[in-house]
């Protein structure tokens, strides 16, 4: 890839360079994998793009962003608790 081709799937290469740091942590994975969410060019959904990384990067099966990058693909958990009109016009 060219300096100046942006990876629809990694624009930022935050996941790319993840995966080159020695002695990152899971803390640390957790927070790229973050900002790495927020950059997503629109219409491209991390369901979509996690199991591309993978498949590209996610051979070390021991390194932490292949762990983070595994649990982004499990359903996120729905909200529990409402607040605001919603709550209120819920309990009637």
């Amino acid at each position: 890839m060219t300096e100046k081709s942006i990876d629809p799937i990694d624009p930022k290469g935050l996941i790319r360079e993840s995966y080159v740091i020695e002695g990152i942590t899971a803390e640390d994975c957790r927070g790229i994998f973050l900002d790495w969410a927020l950059s997503l060019a629109p219409g491209t959904t991390a369901q979509d793009a996690i199991p591309r990384l993978l498949d590209r990067h996610g051979a070390p099966e021991a390194h932490p962003m292949t762990t983070v990058l595994r649990a982004g693909l499990e359903d996120a958990p729905g909200t529990q608790r409402r607040g605001g009109r919603a709550a209120r016009l819920s309990r009637h």
